[in-house]
């Protein structure tokens, strides 16, 4: 064991800046807890088939931190990166066979098998640090996400306030008001961005998006954002198909959200030379939205992945044809939204009939809301 612990001990001092930062104790933190669990698994007669159920992660451990968990955390926290971390791992194990070689030179019939599995106890070492390590790194991108998103909406809101009273004047030349009005426009778009990343982290941070419903018009919803949406592009051509008059228990702010997201995605990816056509019908039990644009087709092997943040982002980065306008989130969003009322939402899209986006709701869906209780305008 401590032969183990010095090689694991010297090469990790060979890692900065962390490691100079750090005693002897630290640096052998889990290891000796590793090893343990190591010689426990090399000792323990598995079966083959349990032995790989456990290198796949099916053995896991019943909510208790695993010793590579644990040091997975206090690695990141010592400012250790997942690559430096993957390294220790590889002169733990290189050390641990290497003494081996030393101390035993005659080959025995059992080598090869206890070989394989202390490299499969590694294994699965290893793959539990690292995800752990990538869970609390996920969790502290989406923390920090969330607060800038949060310390970012009240001087937006004084810059839409500040534009939108010198909009009103009338004893100033036009030429300010229209500056003004660009900085609104300017500011009511950043707003959007970051009601987007606050939504993005919500869903991330707690138990989903919160909904505040009552009884109101699913009719009037579809017309205030399609009217909206008209404004902000007079250039492209939507139409709607609404029946006279249908009521239901929803949230409107949220489902105009999604709305917005939804329509706002078939304007960006739809051909600007073709109508983007929204509908709306109902049966007894659900409501059916259907958005359809006669844009490029979505790839197949895209089609899956579409709902998933911050995908076509990734996918168009060094492309010239980069989104700078968007974070990528807007159809997950309209996804969670759908969800939060109990409903689906589905998207089929080819060359002939384009891309369209079904969204089926309960015609009474059922709060679902924050400790804090939250306005879903907010």
């Amino acid at each position: 064991m401590e032969a183990i612990l010095q090689e694991w001990e010297n090469f990790a001092r060979t890692i900065e800046p962390p490691a100079l930062t750090m005693d002897d104790e630290e640096l052998r933190d889990h290891a000796r807890l590793m090893l343990l669990t190591f010689a426990d698994d090399l000792g323990c007669h598995q079966s083959d088939q349990e032995r790989i159920a456990k290198s796949r992660g099916q053995g896991k451990h019943d909510g208790q931190e695993t010793a590579a968990e644990a040091h997975a955390q206090a690695r990141l926290l010592s400012g250790y990166t997942v690559v430096q971390l993957v390294s220790e791992y590889r002169a733990l194990r290189s050390s641990v066979l290497a003494l081996w070689r030393d101390a035993a030179p005659g080959s025995r019939a059992t080598d090869m098998d206890d070989m394989v599995r202390f490299n499969e106890a590694v294994d699965q070492a290893l793959a539990e640090s690292v995800a752990r390590y990538e869970q609390l790194v996920k969790q502290s991108q989406n923390m920090f996400l969330a607060i800038l998103g949060h310390d970012l909406r009240n001087p937006l809101g004084t810059l839409v306030s500040g534009a939108s009273f010198v909009m009103q004047a009338t004893d100033i030349p036009p030429k300010y008001i229209l500056v003004a009005t660009r900085m609104f426009s300017s500011a009511k778009r950043m707003s959007k961005l970051v009601n987007d990343l606050i939504d993005f982290t919500r869903t991330h941070l707690g138990p989903g998006m919160p909904i505040r419903v009552r009884q109101g018009s699913m009719v009037s919803v579809c017309r205030q954002v399609v009217d909206e949406l008209r404004t902000f592009h007079p250039e492209r051509w939507i139409e709607l198909d609404v029946p006279p008059l249908l009521d239901a228990v929803f949230d409107d702010g949220r489902i105009a959200q999604m709305l917005s997201n939804l329509i706002g995605n078939a304007i960006q990816y739809g051909d600007k030379n073709a109508p983007i056509r929204v509908g709306l019908t109902a049966t007894d039990d659900d409501i059916i939205l259907a958005i359809n644009n006669l844009g490029p087709p979505i790839p197949p092997d895209k089609v899956s992945t579409v709902f998933e943040p911050l995908v076509r982002v990734a996918a168009r980065i060094g492309s010239d044809q980069a989104e700078h306008t968007s974070l990528g989130i807007g159809l997950f969003i309209a996804r969670e939204i759908v969800h939060a009322h109990g409903g689906q939402i589905h998207v089929a899209s080819n060359a002939e009939d384009g891309t369209t986006f079904t969204v089926t709701l309960p015609r009474r869906a059922q709060d679902r809301r924050l400790a804090d209780g939250p306005s879903s305008n907010a």
